[in-house]
């Protein structure tokens, strides 16, 4: 009988990760969006988070070197290989800047197992949920 192969972690992408992928093919963050997109990472996306993600890449499409065209693609993409959650309870606020809060709700509505930003310290209270904070390189340590 052959062994039973785990499900890809469920992880919340917090923008400033996205954000760097996009804006470097040589670091952690455009490797989790690699992996992202052969199934090994599942993402969960919020319709507040999708936006998010938008207003931050249109800001100033030319220094990722994208087009709008493209953007919309990534965005399109993104919808295709997330898992879409609808968010029915409110933790605000738990922490500094509302658009955490507003991650910190995706992953907890999604009952999703970790966070992944940069800004790990602003996601303490992610623990007492049992949400793990970890950064690109952390995750895909964990994945080999």
């Amino acid at each position: 009988m052959p062994e039973a192969v785990a499900p890809p972690p469920r992880v919340v992408l917090d923008t400033n990760v996205l954000y760097a992928g996009l804006y470097s093919a040589s670091g952690q963050s455009h490797r989790l969006l690699r992996a992202v997109a052969a199934a090994r990472v599942r993402i969960v996306l919020s319709t507040p988070l999708l936006f998010e993600y938008e207003d931050v890449l249109r800001r100033d499409p030319e220094a990722l070197g994208l087009s709008g065209r493209d953007i919309d693609a990534v965005l399109d993409n993104l919808c295709a290989l997330a898992d879409h959650q609808r968010i029915h309870f409110l933790w605000r606020p738990m922490l500094r800047d509302a658009k955490d809060d507003m991650v910190l709700e995706l992953a907890v509505a999604a009952g999703a197992r970790c966070i992944v930003t940069f800004n790990g310290r602003d996601f303490g209270p992610a623990a007492q949920f049992g949400i793990e904070v970890l950064n690109p390189k952390q995750l895909l340590e964990r994945l080999r």
